[in-house]
């Protein structure tokens, strides 16, 4: 069945940087635009970036522009999440998702610490 998994997260000192994967399986990635969001305990998941199926179109939420970078290798199945200048705040549950569908990975931690 169709199937995201996260991986890459970790604890991280501030102003440092992460890269994220999300490896899709059970269906046809490159049919299907996708997106990274983030969640903290007791907040709203946030959507941070969004990729187009051919990775033509992105977009970002305000708060990770310039920092953050979403990208894509349809022959891997796998979509990335490249974290820069990495904040404190960014300390979060990072999920993929597929847009068209219910389908999500089981998150993984990124923690930015001193």
């Amino acid at each position: 069945q169709a199937q995201l998994v996260e991986s890459g997260g970790g604890l991280v000192q501030p102003g440092g940087s992460l890269r994220l994967s999300c490896a899709a399986s059970g269906f046809t990635l490159s049919n299907y635009a996708m997106s990274w969001y983030r969640q903290a305990p007791g907040k709203e998941r946030e959507l941070v970036a969004t990729i187009s199926s051919a990775g033509r179109n992105i977009n970002y939420a305000r708060s990770v522009m310039g920092r953050f970078t979403i990208s894509r290798d349809n022959a891997k199945n796998t979509v990335y999440l490249q974290m820069n200048s990495l904040k404190p705040e960014d300390t979060d549950v990072y999920y993929c998702k597929r847009v068209a569908g219910d389908l999500w990975g089981q998150g993984t931690q990124v923690t930015v610490s001193s």
